[in-house]
């Protein structure tokens, strides 16, 4: 197995220098998953975990031992032993020497040993760091070697005695995309935006949605990609007015649009892609319409990301436009700046403008500081995906309006200049769709 970058080894070294003297992390990754019987679902580390070590294998404790020169820092790796018998079932092991070798553990056990090992480890440390969303289990688990490790006290030694969430230290790195996690970003934009023109392409009416959905996953697995980024919505009609429907079973119909929200997974990051488009390839005038607002509310919310704008601004100029295009449409009634401090627009559009993006679709890193939006800053990565659904039977509503559903969202960069729109591969004016779909 090739060596793993050293692009893991500055991750820890940042993280290290802030635990400082006296500061402890344990970090588990995923549990395996059963799926039924003997059968499990595809592993995946948990995304802290790997972020700090690339290691991907289940049954595995980091530890992390800070200080303020590399000498005194440590990164420790519990887990599965080699065992050829099960590697020829199951595939490879890095074992105990793999973990040194190639992913630059100081030093590696057997998970099997961890209960005698931690409370030892925890000797001389007074700072202990730990994921605030494990699993009751494992901190139950932390707690009996604290316990175990509070015994040795009265013989000199020092235990921690204070706990601290360690997101509050790794979500703050993680927000902030280095050079490697961008590239790794657009490569699995790129993938996606390709396999969205694919779906377009391939659609006509009759087809099933999930048909246009297995377009989807044979360009992610074509491209090679891991996996989708999440599961993958295609919303035909009125199913596009359900903002997660996931159930993709129904027919497409000829005059209906499709609203496909889908991103694959590469290199263990996330794209989120959506677009919305005509089953039979030409838009009708009321699709129009109110596809070009929710374009026009992207837009100008792509428009206002650069650095030092605070996260909200796009969300409100989001707003903003809609609420106006909604007014000329006749679908609200009344003064623009009354109808946004009333929230009328959550009758067609009842979610946020965007998210974070990263190693999870959602995200980690805090969207307030201190009680204020936070600020875009260079290397962060976040959607935008306004939309508008207006669902059958809306009281006031003409029926000309019913069962449209619209969404656009795209994946952004931040940039010391401005922003860059990194699923930018795939169409979304009117115009390009069309042309796209009917070049078939």
């Amino acid at each position: 197995m090739a060596s793993i970058s050293n692009l893991y080894a500055l991750r820890r070294t940042k993280f290290l220098k802030t635990l400082g003297e006296g500061g402890m992390a344990i970090l588990p990754t995923n549990a395996e998953s059963t799926r039924s019987a003997d059968t499990f679902h595809p592993f995946r580390a948990a995304s802290d975990f790997f972020y700090l070590t690339g290691f991907s294998e289940p049954d595995a404790v980091a530890v992390f031992i800070g200080g303020k020169s590399a000498s005194k820092q440590s990164f420790i790796l519990f887990c599965r032993d080699k065992n050829p018998e099960k590697e020829r079932w199951e595939g490879y092991r890095a074992g105990q020497e793999g973990a040194v070798a190639t992913y630059g553990a100081s030093d590696a056990f057997s998970i099997e040993d961890i209960d005698e090992r931690m409370p030892e480890l925890l000797l001389g440390q007074n700072r202990l760091f730990l994921p605030m969303k494990s699993a009751d289990e494992q901190h139950h688990q932390i707690m009996d070697w604290l316990s175990d490790a509070g015994k040795q006290i009265r013989s000199g030694a020092s235990a921690p005695t204070a706990c601290f969430a360690i997101e509050n230290v790794l979500h703050e790195m993680r927000l902030r995309k280095d050079r490697e996690e961008i590239k790794t970003m657009r490569t699995a934009a790129q993938i996606s935006a390709a396999a969205h023109c694919l779906a377009m392409k391939k659609c006509q009416p009759g087809m099933y949605e999930y048909e246009l959905e297995a377009e989807l996953l044979y360009e992610f697995k074509r491209k090679g990609a891991e996996a989708p980024a999440y599961s993958s919505i295609v919303g035909g009609g009125a199913n596009a007015c359900v903002l997660h429907y996931i159930t993709n079973k129904s027919i497409l119909k000829d005059g209906d649009l499709v609203l496909i929200d889908a991103g694959a997974e590469w290199g263990t990051y996330a794209a989120d892609i959506t677009r919305t488009f005509p089953v039979n390839g030409r838009f009708s005038p009321t699709q129009s319409a109110i596809y070009e607002l929710v374009l026009k509310a992207q837009e100008a919310a792509i428009a206002k990301i650069r650095p030092g704008v605070a996260w909200n601004v796009p969300h409100d100029i989001a707003v903003k436009v809609l609420t106006q295009g909604l007014v000329a449409l006749r679908l609200l009634k009344g003064e623009v700046k009354a109808l946004i401090k009333k929230k009328a627009y959550r009758r067609f559009y009842m979610h946020r403008t965007g998210h974070w993006l990263g190693l999870d679709v959602h995200d980690v890193g805090d969207y307030r500081v201190d009680g204020k939006w936070r600020k875009f800053e260079p290397g962060m990565v976040l959607t935008v995906e306004p939309g508008l659904y207006i669902a059958a039977g809306e009281q006031g509503v003409a029926k000309k309006w019913w069962d449209i559903g619209v969404r656009i969202e795209d994946d952004i960069l931040v940039t010391s200049q401005g922003c860059e729109v990194l699923s930018r591969g795939v169409p979304k004016k009117i115009a390009e769709i069309e042309r796209l779909m009917n070049s078939a």
